[in-house]
């Protein structure tokens, strides 16, 4: 009789659960993005979002939440109720970076289930107009004449354009200084505006910049050339091999939200982000689309999480857990 009690508590906690995924989504889904309006992470939310809508016939809210490179926002996520309709797309930084380099109010290993990796990208080093190096080789020799006098923008402590910056003080070994900003719009306006000097980002958010030539790009951290600055010469091609920095953003739920959830978001998510439109809109943004599995992600941010740890070590940026 008490096994019996046992086994309808279990069924009567399973049904429920099983009905809630069946029916899901029936409601509007709420998709965080931790970081301000006009990066990269929110143009690619609002285009994946808008087709994820169209696809369950259900609105995706875009919920930008900027601050502390992602962590914020990324909390955010950790914290809602684990049913699916809260989610959110992330950076390396919040998942990957800043975890290894400080101690964070989530735990990437329990707090969150992962969805799929969304897209990668690559980042661009750029400079503002009014800096007089035209390449690489020209660019660090400026920076060799005047250490410490020139400096480097980021989207924030902790996001990968900061590693790209200390990866490049690393491999070229100059010094200039960090100046982080709260996402990559207004790390950008600080450039157009000659406050800083130069800034390894996301290549989309670069793109109008590069072509209306009021940034001058210097190289491309990935294995091969954009499609989008056929002439801007990977950072191999310029005598630096090692200095390969690719961003990428991936779809994340809450931790325990069930497994059948799961499974919709990740065919939906999948759906969305191949739909020819949606993936021809995100190549000319200079994104390349990725898709897989939730296990194949989870595996993928372990990998992640290695590579940058070296970086960060070999740059001394771990502050401390």
């Amino acid at each position: 009789m008490k096994a019996l009690r046992v086994l309808l508590t279990g069924l009567s906690v399973l049904l429920p659960a099983a009905a809630a995924a069946q029916d899901f989504p029936n409601k509007p889904i709420r998709l965080i993005v931790p970081f301000p309006p006009g990066g990269p992470n929110d143009i690619i939310a609002r285009l994946v979002g808008q087709r994820m809508s169209e696809i369950t016939k259900q609105p995706v809210l875009i919920d930008n939440r900027g601050g502390q490179a992602g962590v914020l926002g990324t909390d955010a996520i950790a914290k809602a109720v684990p049913d699916g309709y809260t989610i959110g797309i992330v950076s390396a930084s919040a998942l990957v970076i800043n975890p290894t380099m400080e101690k964070v109010p989530y735990d990437v290993t329990k707090d969150f289930a992962p969805v799929t990796l969304v897209t990668t990208v690559p980042e661009m080093l750029v400079v503002a107009s009014n800096v007089p190096a035209g390449d690489m080789k020209e660019l660090i020799a400026l920076a060799k004449a005047q250490p410490g006098k020139l400096n480097f923008a980021s989207a924030g402590v902790g996001g990968l354009p900061h590693l790209a910056g200390e990866l490049l003080k690393l491999t070229a070994r100059i010094d200039i200084v960090h100046v982080p900003y709260r996402g990559a719009a207004p790390a950008i306006n600080d450039l157009l505006g000659q406050q800083v000097q130069m800034a390894f980002l996301d290549l989309p958010v670069l793109l109008p910049h590069i072509k209306a030539g009021t940034l001058r790009p210097i190289a491309l951290g990935a294995p091969k050339r954009a499609p989008t600055s056929p002439d801007v010469p990977t950072t191999a091609e310029v005598g630096m091999p090692d200095l390969l920095i690719e961003n990428w953003y991936g779809m994340i739920a809450p931790g325990g939200t069930p497994e059948a959830i799961i499974v919709t978001l990740n065919r939906v998510a999948n759906e969305a982000m191949n739909d020819p439109q949606v993936k021809q809109k995100l190549a000319d943004q200079g994104l390349t689309v990725a898709g897989d599995t939730p296990g194949h992600f989870r595996d993928y941010i372990g990998t992640e999480t290695q590579k940058w740890a070296r970086v960060i070590k070999a740059a001394g940026l771990a502050t401390g857990k």
